[in-house]
This record gives structure tokens, sequence and C-alpha cells, in this order.
């Protein structure tokens, strides 16, 4: 098991950037891999990831949801075996800082060498570099969920 954690500092007030990271649909559109996630009910998701031409689908279930502080999740079923926890930390009125904490265990030969490489970990920062990059050039959410888990 690998234990990744990694952080950014984003130029949107705390609830701009938590509002945003509620809507899982729209991880596509920053994280590398990521081909679709549905939501399927409000603490549900399914994902359907490619990389290194592997393709994996699996289904990953939100175990904590605080608005504007954080969101813990686990896989439940499927080809990843991960659990994290991203939160939220106000720097000013202006700025956040999103930290991405997550285990994440390897499956077979290729994720065992490509997680030993760093891969998973380059690919977790340069996710998170890219939401900075989405929502900055945006300056609002595509959406909200406000619920509590």
């Amino acid at each position: 098991m690998s234990q990744i954690e990694e952080s950014v500092e984003v130029a949107v007030p705390v609830t701009t950037a938590y509002n945003q990271w509620t809507q899982f649909e729209e991880f596509p559109q920053f994280m590398e891999g990521v081909e679709r996630v549905e939501q399927r009910s409000p603490t549900l998701t399914h994902w359907v990831t490619k990389t290194d031409g592997v393709r994996r689908e699996f289904d990953a279930v939100i175990t904590e949801q605080i608005p504007d502080e954080r969101v813990a999740w686990t896989t439940v079923d499927g080809d990843v075996r991960q659990a994290g926890v991203v939160t939220f930390h106000r720097l000013d009125a202006a700025r956040t800082k999103v930290m991405l904490q997550f285990d994440h265990t390897p499956e077979g030969v290729v994720d065992t060498v490509g997680d030993k490489l760093g891969f998973v970990r380059r690919q977790a920062k340069g996710d998170l570099e890219r939401f900075k990059t989405f929502i900055e050039s945006r300056g609002l959410e595509t959406g909200r969920w406000r619920g509590r888990v």
C-alpha cells in the first residue's frame, strides 16, 4: 500500500474550491486518465479510468462530506483499492489550500512498478495542478452540492 499526500494553493475562496470538488462528473476535465464519473446517488460514484492502455471501472462511496472542509471516500467495488480525503483550508478570503491524501494499493506488476517509480504521486500532483488551472480560469464553480455525509 502506498500513501500519497499532495496539495495545491488555488486563487479562489474556499467555498468555490469545495463546491467545484463536489462536481464529480466534471473530474475528467482535470484528472488525467479519468474517462467518466457517474454520480449514482449522493454518496455513490462510478468511475471509468484508462491509464497506460489499462481500462478500469470501480465504485467509490463518499464516507464523509463536510461543506467547505472535507470529502472522504473509499472504493467498494471494482478494479481499484483506494481510500482517501481531500481537505480545504482557507488561507484568506480569496485563496484556498486543497490537500489530497489517499492510500492506494497497486494491483498487479504494472501498477506495482509504476507506484515504485512515483507514477501515482506525480499523477495526483498533476491532477491538483490541473484543478487549479480549471477553477482559476473559470473563477466560479460549475455546480455545487452542500449536503453533509
